[in-house]
């Protein structure tokens, strides 16, 4: 699985960054439980439009997948389709959270309101920052796909990133499932 330099670096940048996002997490929950002290999440939050934006980053996992498996079969012309759509899809997810932050500011929900307020914004904004980050990478494969070498983008460094956007994916559920599921329960 890590049988190559670019995955294994990504693996152990991962585990850095999983438990960092646990420690997040985890101040999350705690401050979540004293529910007394903080706003609601339920209160602020948009539950169905956060469903519908999350769609598009777990779609995104499918399509990055395509790239990769099309990518791995030599199918170098499906590659630069598969990665635009999964670009597009996490931009749309980063727009959705972009709004939703505008939505709870323009309602003074903001990172110093309040525990949930700080909580909820660096959880979510720290998630968002690494799905840009992934986003710039996966644009910088779609620029190898179409303008590099014919070997271009390497199987190892398109792996490396699928592992990394897939991480980024599989946060956001336990995210999602704590934000915003456990709110509206």
């Amino acid at each position: 699985m890590l049988s190559d330099k670019n995955r294994m670096a990504m693996g152990v940048f991962i585990l850095s960054e999983a438990i960092f996002f646990l420690l997040l997490i985890i101040a999350y929950i705690n401050f979540h439980i004293e529910g007394a002290k903080i706003s609601t999440a339920a209160r602020y939050l948009n539950f169905h439009s956060a469903i519908i934006f999350s769609l598009f980053l777990f779609s995104s996992s499918f399509t990055l997948w395509r790239a990769e498996a099309n990518l791995k079969k030599h199918r170098r012309s499906r590659v630069p389709f598969w990665l635009s759509l999964t670009i597009v899809l996490g931009a749309v997810f980063l727009f959705g959270q972009g709004r939703e932050y505008y939505d709870l500011i323009h309602r003074d929900m903001t990172i110093s309101r309040d525990l949930f307020g700080t909580t909820f914004f660096t959880l979510t904004g720290f998630h968002g920052l690494h799905v840009l980050m992934g986003l710039l990478l996966l644009v910088i494969m779609l620029i190898l796909a179409i303008f590099g070498r014919k070997d271009e983008p390497r199987e190892s460094a398109l792996g490396a990133i699928g592992y990394y956007w897939h991480f980024v994916d599989a946060v956001w559920v336990i995210i999602f499932s704590i934000v915003y599921l456990w709110a509206f329960l």
